[in-house]
């Protein structure tokens, strides 16, 4: 395996803070962080059946390539997206023989702009500036993802419901996956090291133990209720019917069950926000967005 530190004196670049830039450069958990997709086959139940996991592996944020080097080591193909013109050249270079074996594709560009390639699973050290909007950018997309992010984000997305952490977050990302955090990695891991301590998280795709008629819908309805996660659900879905889109919002809170409705958004399981947005496109007439 390429040496992270060498590969940072040889691209001559170092990580930018200002820039959203802290370079992954232990071997320890590079080399860990592919083998958290193994057996990941075993668990999805998925129709149709997707591809092998290893068969194209996608990683947003490629850096200096440390991580790059040891996805090619596992993986058929990789495709990096990494939006610094002077590293996406690097990786250019530093991976040429991979790039000409057909084994490795550098997209330069915004991985929240640029087209996805149709891959297999996901293995990041994402930009935190930016994590939620690249997360919810790939959980739709029903691939194992393996990400790194910033530990309180970590927690908020695994976190249960009547935890402190708890939120729309953790609501939407599990909507989308069965979610763990499987490592905590200290800030000496990074050069330069950041002002947090990091978390692994892996995501299973599955479908949910409930279905709602309009995914998007759904997604708004919880974004909505939790900006008022300290009033009641009856008042949460009340006042914030300019963001839900909801026209009739007194309809559903005279339709849903009294416990549901005196409860908090932070006690609120998915399946319940489930069946409150099932009500809600009933009764509550929600306009499109």
């Amino acid at each position: 395996m390429k040496d992270p530190d060498a590969l940072i004196a040889r691209a001559g670049i170092r990580g930018d803070p200002d820039q959203d830039q802290h370079f992954l450069v232990d071997d320890r958990v590079l080399d860990r962080l592919p083998t958290y997709l193994e057996g990941i086959d075993e668990m999805l139940d998925l129709t149709p059946q997707p591809t092998p996991i290893f068969e194209h592996l996608l990683e947003v944020g490629g850096g200096t390539g440390a991580l790059t080097d040891r996805l090619l080591d596992v993986g058929e193909r990789v495709t990096v997206i990494e939006r610094d013109r002077r590293l996406a050249e690097f990786l250019r270079r530093e991976f040429a023989d991979a790039i000409e074996m057909d084994r490795l594709t550098v997209i330069e560009g915004d991985a929240l702009e640029v087209d996805l390639p149709a891959f297999s699973a996901s293995v990041s050290n994402l930009p935190y500036g930016v994590s939620s909007e690249i997360t919810f950018r790939l959980l739709p997309e029903k691939r194992p993802l393996v990400l790194m992010f910033q530990k309180e984000f970590a927690e908020r997305m695994v976190a249960e419901p009547g935890t402190s952490e708890y939120g729309r977050l953790s609501v939407s990302t599990q909507h989308f996956a069965e979610v763990e955090m499987v490592e905590t990695i200290p800030r000496e891991a990074f050069s330069p090291p950041p002002q947090v301590e990091s978390a692994v998280v892996r995501a299973v795709p599955r479908a949910p133990d409930y279905e709602v008629p309009d995914e998007e819908f759904f997604l708004r309805f919880v974004k909505a209720v939790f900006t008022q996660r300290r009033k009641t659900m009856r008042n949460a879905i009340r006042n914030t019917a300019h963001i839900s889109g909801l026209e009739t919002p007194d309809a559903v809170v005279e339709a849903a069950d009294e416990d549901l409705l005196s409860q908090r958004a932070g006690t609120v399981t998915p399946a319940e926000f489930a069946e409150l947005t099932v009500l809600a496109m009933d009764v509550g007439q929600p306009t499109e967005e």
